[in-house]
């Protein structure tokens, strides 16, 4: 069973009464819009946000902060990570993008910064975007090399 499938039991919805259609139906009329005014009315449709009149949430709420535009946003992975995937035997000696991605620690379109927490005991040639200070030392180290895109 998958979310694309699922269907109340069967003869647990009834029709609703059909709205409209005449004043035998029990629902003719103004058929439930009421009498007047604007949601009576063909073509209304409600605002989103819109409360009655009463100032929205949206801007009852104090705004603070900011947001550059041009911050660039980097993934972070850490030389332990590195390390425990090397134990598991998913990476040898060669991490590039495609290793990333195919261990799930990073997307498609992400940049990449080796973060220094952790011990690295493997030799390993690692080929991202963006190294800490820490983090580079620490693979030139233990005899591997960082190599930036």
């Amino acid at each position: 069973m998958q979310l694309n499938n699922l269907q109340p039991a069967k003869g647990s919805i009834k029709a609703g009464k059909r709205i409209g259609r005449g004043q035998g139906s029990g629902k003719g009329g103004t058929a439930t819009r009421g009498h007047n005014g604007q949601q009576s009315r063909s073509g209304y449709s409600r605002k989103i946000g819109f409360e009655g009149g009463q100032m929205p949430l949206q801007r009852r709420v104090p705004k603070f902060g900011f947001t550059n535009i041009n911050r660039i946003e980097y993934q972070g992975i850490n030389l332990d990570k590195l390390q425990q995937l090397v134990e598991d035997g998913k990476i040898k000696d060669t991490v590039t993008m495609d290793v990333l991605i195919e261990n799930r620690l990073a997307r498609k379109n992400d940049l990449i910064k080796i973060l220094g927490r952790g011990e690295l005991k493997a030799k390993l040639n690692i080929t991202v975007h963006k190294f800490t200070a820490s983090a580079k030392a620490a693979i030139e180290k233990a005899g591997g090399e960082a190599v930036t895109i």
